[in-house]
Formats: C-alpha cells, sequence, structure tokens
C-alpha cells in the first residue's frame, strides 16, 4: 500500500521536476555557458559547490583588505591631522587665491598608486579635467603634474601632451615630510608655473571625504600683486631683517609653502584612500554573504530535485517491472 502511494505521488510530481526552469536568481550567479552546458532544467551540485567556494575566498580576501587598510589608516590619520598646522600660517600669510587670473598654470594630482579605493581617484580627475578646460586659452598654457598611477592611467588617454611630470609608487615606503620636500623641489626645477593648484581629496571621516584644491603662487606673482597693493598689499607691513631682499623672501616663502601644501594634501589623500577602501571592502563582504545565502538556498533545491528525480526513476523502473 505504501509503495503504490509512494509511485502515485511520484507520477504526480514528475511532470512539475522535469519541466522546472531556472529563476531569475539562480541564472544571475552562473555564466550563461555554464547553463547551455547543464541545461535550463537542473544545475549541476559540482558548478554550484566550485561557485560557493570561489566566493568565500573572495570574501575572506575582502575581509583582510578591509583590516589591512584599518590598520593603516590608524597609523596615517595622525600624520594627516598634525599636517594641517604646517600649511594654515602660510596661508594666513600669503593667502589662498583659487580664482587667480594667471597665464601658466600647472595641476598638481594627487592620487593613490592602487585600486580598490571607491571613486576618490576618479573625482581627482574629473576636477582637474574641468580646471584644465577652465584655465585653457590662446593665451594660457595648463599643464599636469600627475602624483599616482591612477591619476595618470586616466589623465594620459586624451591629456598626454600636457603631462610635464609624472610620479608614481610614492606610497610604497612611508611617507615623511622629507620625501615629500625633495619631490616638491623637483617639480620646482622642471615646471615653469604662475600657479600651482594641488587637487586631492581632503580626510573627513571613514565613509567621507571632500574633493578640495589649494592654490600656490610663483614668487613673481606674490610680488607683483604685493606691489600693486593688490590682496597681498600686508607683507609690506612685515620688517626684513638678515640682509635679505624681499624677492629672496618670497622665493624662499613659496617654495616652503609649496612643500607643506604638498605634504599634507599627499597624507590627506592618503588617509582617504584607506578610508574608502576599508568601506568598499566592507561593501564587498556584505554582497559575497548575500551571494553565498543565494548559492546555498539554489544548491538545497538541486540537491533536493535531483534526490526526487532518482526517486522517481527507482518507482517508475519498479513499477515497469511490476507491470
Amino acid at each position: 500500500m505504501a509503495m503504490a502511494a509512494l509511485r502515485r505521488e511520484g507520477r504526480r510530481l514528475a511532470p512539475l521536476i522535469s519541466s522546472r526552469p531556472i529563476n531569475a536568481s539562480q541564472s544571475s550567479l552562473f555564466p550563461s555557458g555554464e547553463q547551455a552546458l547543464y541545461g535550463v532544467r537542473s544545475i549541476s551540485t559540482q558548478v554550484v559547490r566550485n561557485r560557493m567556494k570561489s566566493v568565500k575566498n573572495i570574501q575572506k580576501i575582502t575581509k583582510a583588505m578591509k583590516m589591512v587598510a584599518a590598520s593603516k589608516l590608524r597609523a596615517i590619520q595622525t600624520k594627516a591631522e598634525n599636517s594641517r598646522g604646517l600649511w594654515q600660517p602660510f596661508t594666513a600669510l600669503l593667502g589662498d587665491t583659487p580664482s587667480v587670473d594667471v597665464k601658466k598654470n600647472v595641476i598638481v594630482t594627487v592620487s593613490s598608486d592602487k585600486g580598490l579605493c571607491g571613486g576618490i581617484n576618479s573625482t581627482s580627475v574629473k576636477i582637474s579635467r574641468a580646471l584644465h578646460k577652465l584655465n585653457s586659452g590662446p593665451d594660457k598654457e595648463t599643464k599636469y603634474v600627475i602624483l599616482g598611477e591612477k591619476a595618470k592611467a586616466q589623465l594620459i588617454r586624451d591629456s598626454k601632451k600636457d603631462i610635464d611630470l609624472s610620479v608614481t609608487e610614492m606610497q610604497k615606503n612611508p611617507l615623511n615630510y622629507s620625501q615629500v620636500s625633495v619631490l616638491a623641489d623637483d617639480i620646482l626645477k622642471n615646471v615653469e608655473f604662475d600657479a600651482l593648484r594641488i587637487i586631492f581629496n581632503k580626510f573627513h571621516s571613514v565613509v567621507s571625504f571632500i574633493p578640495t584644491m589649494s592654490t600656490v603662487l610663483s614668487p613673481e606673482v606674490v610680488e607683483r600683486e604685493s606691489e600693486s597693493g593688490g590682496k597681498f598689499g600686508d607683507l609690506d607691513a612685515y620688517e626684513i631683517e638678515g640682509g635679505e631682499t624681499k624677492s629672496e623672501i618670497l622665493q624662499n616663502l613659496s617654495e616652503f609653502q609649496f612643500s607643506c601644501v604638498l605634504f599634507n594634501a599627499v597624507m590627506e589623500n592618503a588617509c582617504s584612500e584607506q578610508g574608502a577602501r576599508m568601506s568598499a571592502m566592507d561593501s564587498s563582504s556584505r554582497n559575497a554573504g548575500e551571494m553565498l545565502d543565494r548559492l546555498t538556498l539554489t544548491y538545497n533545491r538541486t540537491r533536493q530535485a535531483s534526490i526526487t528525480t532518482e526517486l522517481i526513476e527507482i518507482i517508475s523502473g519498479a513499477s515497469a517491472l511490476e507491470g
């Protein structure tokens, strides 16, 4: 009696199981080639297990990268906060005038050497391109100085002729002021400019960064503005000691200002990079967990369908032998 009831239940479920299609959530987990290989009526449990194993390995990597980024962020954040005190006195003395109109502009774009950190590099590149377009004209010259591999890879596509200098692998070793000051000195020696516009991401929190631009004028422009009684007219109120001329003082101040502003920009951008990487890896880990849940559900359904199919085959064979 029990065998007869089981055969009747098998005959009732057979058409439902044999024509069961893959739903949308299952089809999104497998490439079209695998679906074609195993058919649309069933998925091999081995394929699902392999995919689950791959997703678990990726999740382990993203979690490890998040922990590494958190560790690096703690080390860099203190340096970035301390570096803010370097450029503030220069801003009070020489000012920060982003709207100044000069003939030779140099855009210093600060980016990272590695990816997987959200859109911080794309944001810097977009602002740099917009600034380049804004300061271009028949009697103006605008060039790029690129720090970081990611900005270089993007800007070299359409602005290769406008790139004067590019530096990569800056963060290969822990950053300090000495390294950045040497880099600032190389830029000042190899690039002609009236205004340096540094584009970077200012660190606000782990999940927030602010695209920022700082402007450093050449000594000639500062002296011209000072003599004309413009924004830098207050410089004449200071007394110069040591026998140096006003031009020499402005030259030293301009060089020191650029090295301090560049050091702060590099540190702030490095903080933003690690914070954005933490956020990106956290999102990736959560997405991997959700995909594992869907794969587990698909695996269980596939396994149950294969067991039911085998039972139907056994029942059908037994019925054939009895009949």
